[in-house]
C-alpha cells in the first residue's frame, strides 16, 4: 500500500486540543473473521455517518479504521460546522453539470448543515456548540467591496440574506482585527468535532453496528461475487464496501483511486485560555467562528473555555525541516492578525490533511466496474457537514432509497497529471494564490 505525503503526515496527531476534552474510545482490534452485509473502510464522519443510516435500516455494517478512533481529520479539524465542501465556481458548475447546478449545490450544502444539526439535537449530544454561522473577514478593501456585491447573489441562493459589517462593527461586536469590513451568513455552527465524533460512534453502536480500531485494510480484493478485505489480524466479507478514507486514502486500494485525490495539509494551533482582559485587549471577544478572504485563508474563533483556536491551509511535505517551518509560519501569521496575543502561550498544535479532488467537488457513488464498490470523499477542507452528509448520501444509495443529494456527486473525478508526483501541482497554486492575497 502507498500513499502520497511521507508517513509522518498519517502520524499520530501529536498535541490536538480536542484529544483532551473526550474520554479515549475502545473499540475492539478485529483479531477474526466475519461476515458483513457492508465493511466501512474508515471511522471518520463520513463512514459512521454511513455505518448509522444502514444500521438503523437493518444492515449489518462493520467499520474499520486503520489507528484509534478519532484519529483522522475527524479528529484534528477546526470544528466548523458551516457551508462548503466544494472549490468549483458557479460557473464551472454550469458547465459541467447543467444551469441549475449551483442552486442543487447550495442546496446539498444547506442540508449538510441540518443534517448534523438534527442529529445533535435528537440525540442531544453535548458538543459544545455555539456561533450563530460564520462571518467572512475582508483582508483588503476590494475584498470587502466584493463581499457587498454578493449580498444579492447570497440571498437568493441560499434564501438568508447576510449581514454587512463596516470595520467599526466588528469591533462593535468583538471581531476586532485588521479587516476591512466583514459579511456574516447565518448559516452553520461550531462544535467540538471529537464530542461529535464519539456521539456518532456510541450511536453507530446502538444502531448494531460494529466498530473496529487499529485494523487497516491491507488488502482488497472481490471473489465469489462478495469483497474480501485483509486487515493485519482478521478479515471481512461483505457484499459491499464504502470506502470513507478521504485525505487519508491509500493509493492502491483499489487500483481505480489512485491519483484520484490530491492530500493538501491545515495546521491548527490553540491558545491557553484567555482572561477577558486579554480579549479586551485584542478586539475579540466573539463566539463566532470566522474565517478571512485569503485563498490561502486563515481560520479561527475563541473556544467556550477562552481558548483561541487559529488555522490555515499550506505546506507541502511532512518532514522534519518543513512541519517546523510550518510551524514557525502559523505562529506569525497568528502573531500578525493578533499582535496582543503575539507572546500567549500555544498549548495545542497539529496538522491534518484535507482531500482535494480534480474536479473540485466530492464524490459521492459507485465506483465503475466495481459491482458493490462505493466511495465518499473529496470535501475541501469542509469534511463536518459535507462529510456527514456524504455518508448519509452513500448509505441511502446503498439502500436504494431517494437520495436528496446532486445526482452529479456520483461524477467519477478525473485523475490529476503527474501521479504520484502531483503534491508538485501544490507548490505553484501556493505562490500564486499568495500573490493575489497580497
Amino acid at each position: 500500500m502507498t500513499r502520497l505525503f511521507e508517513p509522518a503526515a498519517y502520524g499520530p496527531q501529536g498535541p490536538c486540543f480536542w484529544a483532551d476534552t473526550v474520554p479515549p474510545q475502545s473499540w475492539p482490534q478485529l483479531e477474526s473473521g466475519q461476515s458483513r452485509d457492508v465493511a466501512v473502510i474508515g471511522g471518520g464522519f463520513t463512514g459512521l455517518n454511513a455505518a448509522l443510516r444502514l444500521s438503523q435500516a437493518g444492515v449489518s455494517v462493520t467499520v474499520l479504521e486503520a489507528e484509534h478512533a478519532g484519529w483522522g481529520a475527524s479528529g484534528r479539524n477546526g470544528g466548523f460546522c458551516c457551508l462548503g465542501g466544494s472549490k468549483a465556481p458557479d460557473a464551472l458548475l454550469r458547465n459541467r453539470f447543467g444551469p441549475d447546478a449551483p442552486l442543487q449545490w447550495a442546496k446539498a450544502e444547506m442540508a449538510a448543515v441540518d443534517h448534523v444539526g438534527t442529529l445533535i439535537d435528537r440525540h442531544r449530544w453535548d458538543v459544545d456548540r455555539h456561533s450563530q454561522g460564520e462571518t467572512l473577514l475582508a483582508h483588503k478593501p476590494r475584498a470587502f467591496e466584493r463581499l457587498k456585491t454578493e449580498v444579492e447573489d447570497i440571498a437568493k441562493t441560499y434564501g438568508v440574506v447576510p449581514d454587512i459589517h463596516t470595520a467599526q462593527d466588528l469591533q462593535d461586536r468583538g471581531l476586532g482585527g485588521p479587516w476591512q469590513g466583514g459579511m456574516t451568513l447565518p448559516i452553520g455552527f461550531a462544535l467540538n468535532p471529537r464530542k461529535y465524533h464519539t456521539g456518532l460512534a456510541q450511536a453507530a453502536q446502538d444502531a448494531g453496528a460494529t466498530l473496529y480500531a487499529h485494523s487497516p485494510a491491507t488488502g482488497l480484493q472481490r471473489e465469489g461475487g462478495r469483497w474480501h478485505i485483509e486487515t493485519s489480524r482478521g478479515r471481512v466479507t461483505a457484499d459491499t464496501v464504502i470506502l470513507a478514507t478521504n485525505g487519508y486514502s491509500h493509493e492502491d486500494m483499489p487500483p481505480w483511486l489512485r491519483a484520484r485525490t490530491l492530500p493538501a495539509q491545515s495546521c491548527v494551533i490553540v491558545t491557553r485560555p484567555l482572561t477577558k482582559a486579554e480579549q479586551q485587549a485584542a478586539g475579540w471577544w466573539s463566539a463566532q467562528m470566522a474565517y478571512d478572504t485569503r485563498f490561502l485563508l486563515h481560520y479561527f474563533r475563541l473556544l467556550p473555555d477562552g481558548r483561541f483556536l487559529f488555522g490555515m491551509r499550506g505546506g507541502l511535505r511532512a518532514t522534519p525541516a518543513a512541519q517546523a517551518r510550518l510551524s514557525c509560519r502559523i505562529r506569525r501569521n497568528f502573531a500578525r492578525m493578533f499582535p496582543a496575543w503575539a507572546q500567549v502561550e500555544i498549548t495545542h498544535e497539529w496538522s491534518g490533511l484535507v482531500c482535494l479532488m480534480r474536479n473540485l467537488v466530492p464524490f459521492v457513488g459507485a465506483i465503475p466496474d466495481q459491482t458493490g464498490l462505493f466511495a465518499a470523499m473529496g470535501y475541501h477542507g469542509n469534511g463536518v457537514a459535507m462529510g456527514s452528509y456524504a455518508g448519509r448520501l452513500v448509505a441511502d444509495t446503498i439502500l436504494g432509497t431517494t437520495v436528496e443529494g446532486p445526482d452529479w456527486l456520483s461524477t467519477p473525478p478525473p485523475r490529476f497529471p503527474l501521479g504520484r508526483y502531483r503534491r508538485l501541482l501544490l507548490a505553484p497554486a501556493y505562490l500564486g494564490a499568495e500573490a493575489l492575497d497580497l
